[in-house]
């Protein structure tokens, strides 16, 4: 299942403007709040220059790109957990997502209506980052209620759930997110049954003047005491690049910045989300058929990793066949690889590295 990432923020942050830099799917930017109605999604290839290589040396039939779905949701104001605005749909498209890209306006174009007439970056996270809080207190009310029957009956799992549930409340009430309360082994599903919204990893995207490159000290500090991961992008720039093929766009970064980044906005965005979900690239390859890309949670096994490609390859899992993909590169192939003893056969617990090339051996 791919990967989604939710891009949230105030009307007029920034949003779709990003999402068109992001997706190159021209989602509609307009100077006036909840353009975004329906939550856009689209899913974009994750290109891997790694893959690349691997697909040339062992003659790939061609490549096939792993995936990330990016939402642009509906903007948010304050009062949306008491269904203010789009506040409810909003809310709800949110708690279907893996992550969050919060896009924050840190530009100071007048011809940009905001929707509290001012321009304050942190009130602006503030506002949203209360939204959140607001809707996981009532959401977890509403759950502990539930379990709280369940563990007058004596299941151990309930208590150990309404112990956690009220520990969550006792923080949301003080203004602070879920994902500050560890669950404790013996109710292990608590934060999945509860469908928390502050428990996501956030990637904070400052959306800077044109030519920026900095972070507002003010987000990267807040970005910092939250856990999370802060990025600079100027959404409009990075959107009209995004229309021009990739000469234009180089000659005009080459304009626009005094020291030209060395990647797009998509490249940044994706590799930062990534980070905050602690994923690795996997790839399969062989000769004749398409190479193709996964990514899987850092930590996992080679048996996980065939559970990406197949659950029937998962259930059969007999070894795997693995090489950095490096090795393979400068090995010529798979021939040379298992000449130089650089093939390895591993077992289902052997722990998957970044830029493994797995060929899993399955009983059908």
């Amino acid at each position: 299942m791919s990967t989604r990432i939710g891009i949230v923020g105030m009307p007029n942050a920034g949003k779709s403007s990003l999402f068109n830099a992001l997706t190159k799917a021209g989602a509609e930017a307009a100077n006036y709040p909840f353009t975004t109605i329906e939550p856009n999604v689209a899913v974009v290839p994750v290109r891997d220059e790694r893959l690349e290589q691997v697909a040339e040396t062992v003659g790939a039939s061609g490549i096939v790109w792993d995936t990330i779905d990016f939402h642009d949701i509906a903007g948010l104001v304050a009062g949306a957990h008491e269904g203010e605005g789009l506040g409810n749909k909003f809310l709800a498209n949110i708690r279907e997502t893996d992550a969050i890209v919060h896009v924050v306006r840190a530009h100071r174009d007048e011809g940009v209506v905001h929707p509290e007439g001012r321009v304050d970056p942190l009130a602006d996270i503030e506002t949203i980052e209360t939204e959140l809080v607001m809707a996981d207190l009532e959401q977890a009310e509403r759950r502990v209620e539930r379990v709280a029957k369940q563990a007058k009956g004596g299941d151990r799992t309930a208590i150990a759930e309404e112990a956690w549930l009220r520990r969550v409340i006792e923080e949301l009430q003080a203004g602070r997110p879920v994902r500050d309360v560890p669950v404790g082994e013996e109710a292990p599903n608590a934060a999945r049954d509860l469908g928390s919204l502050t428990v996501k990893p956030v990637l904070f995207v400052a959306n800077v003047d044109e030519g920026s490159e900095e972070i507002p000290a003010e987000i990267s500090e807040h970005a910092a005491a939250q856990g999370a991961r802060a990025v600079a992008v100027s959404s409009r720039i990075e959107s009209e690049l995004a229309e021009l093929d990739d000469e234009d766009a180089a000659a005009m970064r080459k304009e626009l910045f005094a020291h030209p980044p060395s990647e797009s906005s998509l490249e940044r965005v994706v590799r930062e989300a990534f980070a905050l979900l602690h994923l690795i690239a996997f790839f399969t390859a062989g000769e004749g058929k398409p190479a193709q890309s996964w990514h899987l949670r850092q930590g996992l096994t080679a048996w996980h990793a065939g559970g990406e490609i197949h659950t029937d390859i998962q259930k059969g899992f007999v070894r795997a066949e693995v090489i950095g993909w490096r090795e393979l590169v400068d090995a010529g192939g798979y021939a040379g690889a298992r000449d130089l003893g650089t093939l390895r056969i591993e077992g289902r617990d052997y722990v998957m590295v970044d830029g493994d090339v797995l060929t899993v051996k399955f009983s059908p």
